[in-house]
């Protein structure tokens, strides 16, 4: 087995200064120019067919081996959030309001760097590596609209790879699970209708936000009562708006949230109760209940067999590292699209480090991880990338 560790290790310097210009210049979904401009540039760089504007502002790059042989698709997704950011690091965002608050300014580095670790060894394998640097990942749709462009056509990928790096995990820590991984995730929005008016008669109204209230708590009696104990689900409510003073009763309320599942069977009782309990209960206070459920995600699948590969090299490459074989995760990733059509693997990468303060979660202001973990995840994606193809 090629162990690209060590090779990973000597492109450190180079991997964390493209991490740090991505996360000091975030962009978010579909509007990754300067990230695509970058990426397209270090690819062609290394004499790559490079291929851009893919659903949108995706970038992708076919790095041809000696010969004809296996495909090996290799994915980072490229997009920031909305967010404003308060980790005070020196290479802090730029842009206003836009953060990297997720790990995807780490992807896309470790991405390029296994590029160049990759196109080194070009001449010792058989087969194709198709870099795909996809945007709007955060539940935009990118990787569907990269799908609806072509990028898993010519050529088709035989194996696909991806991988997170994972503040929910400590630094030395590796999780790489077969089976489903990652949950579907669905959002929904419910508009209840009633009745206004001041706040001194309330019995010439049907409040709203009192149905509101009551359709809050009764949604979590889908996961407590109708869902077996032996099963995962979740339902949560992020968002209510109603109202606009502190003495007027509203004539409508909307509520945003997220239902999350792995099994179908379980996403469709979910729905179906869902629907019972927003009708019914806002029937109950005189209201008129209007929802939406729309999928973001299906469940992220590992390929078994390819995972196990993927296991037996994280054995060999990191020895010293926590494996974990069996950890999944509520989150949700777009992923899931593209390994609905090929096999594939996706891997954590522990990121956390408290002592460095470095251990806030996913999606927060204060987001940021250990760097010393790049060429760790460069390592295995390149090594894993290597055991699929034709030396």
């Amino acid at each position: 087995m090629e162990n690209f560790l060590q090779e990973a290790q000597a492109q450190f310097e180079y991997t964390r200064r493209m991490r740090r210009d991505f996360h000091q210049h975030p962009e978010i979904g579909f509007k990754e120019v300067r990230t695509a401009n970058i990426v397209a540039r270090e690819l062609s760089a290394l004499g790559m067919e490079v291929k851009t504007g893919v659903g949108q502002t995706g970038v992708v790059g076919l790095l041809e081996g000696e010969h004809p042989g296996p495909v090996v698709l290799l994915r980072f997704d490229m997009d920031a959030l909305p967010i404003i950011e308060e980790t005070g690091a020196e290479y802090a965002s730029v842009n206003d309001g836009v953060m990297h608050a997720c790990g995807h300014d780490g992807h896309v580095a470790i991405g390029l760097t296994v590029a160049r670790l990759l196109n080194d060894h070009r001449s010792a394998f058989n087969g194709t590596v198709k870099l795909m640097f996809q945007p709007a990942e955060e539940g935009l749709g990118g990787a569907e609209r990269m799908i609806a462009d072509g990028v898993l056509d010519n050529p088709k990928p035989d194996v696909v790879l991806s991988l997170h790096v994972w503040n929910e995990k400590p630094v030395g820590w590796v999780g790489i699970v077969p089976g489903a991984v990652m949950a579907a995730a669905d959002k929904f929005r419910i508009h209840i209708i009633g009745k206004g008016g001041h706040g001194a008669v309330p019995q010439l109204t049907n409040d709203p936000i009192l149905a509101a209230a009551q359709v809050v708590n009764a949604l979590q009696s889908i996961v407590a009562r109708n869902i077996s104990p032996l099963q995962a689900a979740v339902v949560t409510v992020g968002s209510i708006r109603g109202g606009e003073a502190f003495n007027v009763i509203p004539s409508d309320v909307e509520i945003e949230g997220t239902l999350r599942s792995f099994d179908m069977d379980v996403r469709e009782r979910m729905v179906s109760r869902f629907g019972q309990i927003v009708d019914g209960v806002a029937q109950s206070f005189g209201c008129e209940a209007k929802y939406e459920i729309k999928s973001i995600t299906p469940t992220l699948i590992n390929d078994a067999q390819i995972t196990g590969r993927v296991q037996q090299v994280a054995s060999r490459l990191l020895p010293n590292d926590e494996l974990d074989f069996h950890t999944v995760t509520m989150g949700s990733e777009d992923m899931a699209y593209v390994m609905q059509q090929v096999p594939g693997c996706y891997c954590f990468i522990g990121s956390a480090n408290k002592e460095k303060g470095l251990d806030a979660s996913h999606h927060h202001a204060k987001f940021d991880f250990d760097e010393t973990i790049l060429p760790k995840a460069v390592g295995l994606m390149a090594t894993s990338a290597w055991e699929f193809l034709e030396k």
